[in-house]
């Protein structure tokens, strides 16, 4: 929450001539409400029930960017088929941001479910839980406090060009070994 999924995910959408598509927009479209009404009226099991589908339907039929709510990547499901996105060579970046960034940004009193009573400490709390969940699915992270949007697309092309050179690399230096190997050197 307040990362800047959507307008990260929106200026390298334009910047790379692809769509963004945002799963808990998807959500709200399936159900045909709000995200805060599914939770007060269906509980929080329905809409993370709603939200994997959303994310399994996107990762099969969209070939762009995919902005994931927040409290996607704990569905187990979800877990595995990000893990297989990126083995097949897919990026899962997790845009990281701490509470005095995402604040302002989140609006702490506004309608968000999980943060009902004290905002701050909730936040923390959801973040301490699932810290471990988004590193461990992310094959990039990336830091937002303080950048802008267009700052924190720059930072993660920056990272996917070097990523992609020393892969570039890695697979020219085992062709080199390959072809060392059997010649009596």
């Amino acid at each position: 929450m307040g990362s800047g999924k959507t307008s990260v995910g929106s200026v390298l959408g334009r910047r790379w001539d692809v769509a963004l598509r945002d799963t808990d927009e998807d959500v709200e479209d399936t159900a045909g409400t709000t995200i805060a009404d599914i939770f007060l009226h269906r509980g929080e099991e329905e809409f993370r029930r709603l939200e994997h589908e959303a994310v399994e339907r996107a990762l099969v039929e969209h070939d762009g960017i995919l902005a994931l709510g927040g409290g996607a990547v704990l569905h187990e499901d979800t877990q595995a088929e990000l893990a297989a996105y990126a083995r097949g060579g897919g990026i899962v970046t997790f845009l990281d941001v701490s509470i005095e960034y995402a604040a302002p940004r989140v609006g702490l009193g506004e309608a968000r479910p999980l943060l009902m009573g004290d905002p701050y400490q909730r936040w923390r709390d959801i973040m301490d839980a699932r810290r471990p969940v988004y590193e461990a699915v992310s094959t990039m992270r990336t830091l937002t406090d303080g950048m802008t949007p267009q700052e924190v697309a720059r930072e993660i092309e920056r990272r996917l060009r070097v990523a992609a050179r020393d892969k570039a690399r890695a697979q020219q230096a085992a062709r080199g070994h390959a072809h060392g190997h059997g010649h009596g050197h």
